[in-house]
């Protein structure tokens, strides 16, 4: 890997075209503007070179192997990602592990995790949803009981993108079953290796092998793997799914699907439409206002401050903006929107069922819209219950 060097001194400019060169000169040409989540096995050898030139954690300090992006720095570098339809990896680790264990995990939890994150040995899953334990996390009934210097696991996990392909998975577990329902959960970091693990993939609506259920029958953890303290897990949970909103509240998804909607209301001749062109100018003014609130909470974390309950907004505002377009290139298939498959639509390849099938459950997944509202309500504007 190459040393990190500043690029927050850099212009705006200067980095724009230093980013857009590297895309444009090194990223596969065949997995440009996919119509679906990136697997692995796809990903893996751009991973590699994002790794060796020093990019595969715009989000991390350099200390740690990252490029240490400020906020304007890193909204250039997802919109140039999005312009070239450069897909996202399952870089779970990079995004939500990382950042956590810099904050709860061990000096010896670093040096292991860490470095091995970054190179894709390490790729990881998230182990939270349940069945009976999606928005209502806290209910959750995977037990992992101490047994000398061991965990042992059981359970059943669900929703799990990706894990058939990845090597770890982060999870909670409940270790006392007498406290208060969040105050007797766990976190740990468990190798998918591990015996007494099974992983079984689900097939979307959209045709694609995503999702997994993953079981745990007498899994045994060692103790070493436990994150912040034991039955503190629900505090670094929070902390983690802070991560994972503002992961989620990127603008790269809406800001995706707003190019392949400028592309084929173009091919189709739609900017004639006074009615289509007031429709596309209030989502693009939608996407340029949640750009503005993600750069707002990047700077909170490059800046080293907490994020409050306060990214709730980032979450809702992201994944409904990604609904509406997804629910407009819809419509602007016409015919074509109702059959699914690919589609050439005057030279542009349009898959119109694909992406509305994705935005459908993104205001449920890492906390429902409702659950959001919620915890702005009550913790942000403090109303009443």
């Amino acid at each position: 890997m190459t040393a990190a060097c500043d690029y927050n001194a850099l212009s705006d400019e200067a980095f724009r075209r230093e980013v857009r060169a590297f895309f444009e000169r090194e990223y596969p040409p065949h997995l440009r503007y996919i119509l679906r989540r990136a697997r692995w096995s796809e990903m893996k050898d751009w991973w590699r070179k994002l790794y060796t030139k020093g990019w595969i954690a715009p989000n991390w300090p350099r200390e740690w192997g990252g490029m240490a992006l400020d906020a304007g720095k890193m909204v250039i570098y997802l919109e140039e990602m999005e312009r070239y339809g450069v897909a996202r990896p399952p870089d779970q680790g990079v995004t939500q592990v990382g950042p956590l264990l810099m904050r709860f995990g061990t000096e010896a939890q670093k040096n292991h995790y860490l470095p091995r994150t970054l190179s894709g040995e390490y790729i990881w899953c998230q182990g939270y949803s349940e069945p009976n334990a999606g928005s209502d996390l806290a209910s959750l009934q995977t037990s992992a009981v101490l047994e000398g210097d061991d965990f042992v696991v059981n359970g059943q996990k669900t929703w799990t993108s990706f894990a058939d392909e990845a090597t770890h998975i982060y999870l909670l577990a409940r270790t006392d079953r007498q406290a208060e329902k969040q105050a007797g959960i766990s976190f740990l970091l468990v190798d998918l290796k591990t015996p007494g693990i099974t992983v079984r993939p689900i097939r979307n609506l959209a045709g694609h092998a995503e999702f997994c259920e993953v079981f745990f029958d007498s899994v045994r953890v060692p103790r070493e793997n436990l994150v912040g303290g034991l039955n503190e897990g629900w505090t670094v949970a929070k902390a983690l799914l802070s991560f994972e909103r503002l992961n989620i509240g990127s603008p790269r998804r809406p800001q995706y699907a707003l190019n392949r909607l400028e592309l084929l209301a173009r091919a189709k001749g739609l900017f004639d439409d006074p009615a289509f062109v007031d429709r596309f100018a209030a989502l693009k003014l939608d996407l340029e206002d949640l750009a503005a609130l993600y750069g707002r909470f990047v700077g909170k974390v490059k800046r080293g401050e907490p994020l409050g309950p306060d990214v709730s907004m980032l979450k809702i505002w992201a994944m409904e903006t990604w609904q509406r377009l997804s629910g407009l290139l819809l419509e602007t298939g016409a015919e074509e929107g109702a059959i699914a498959g690919v589609h050439d639509i005057g030279g542009v390849e349009a898959d119109f069922l694909s992406p509305f099938y994705y935005s459908l459950p993104a205001t449920i997944y890492g906390g429902s819209s409702e659950i959001q509202r919620n915890i702005l309500a009550k913790t942000v504007l403090h109303l009443p219950g």
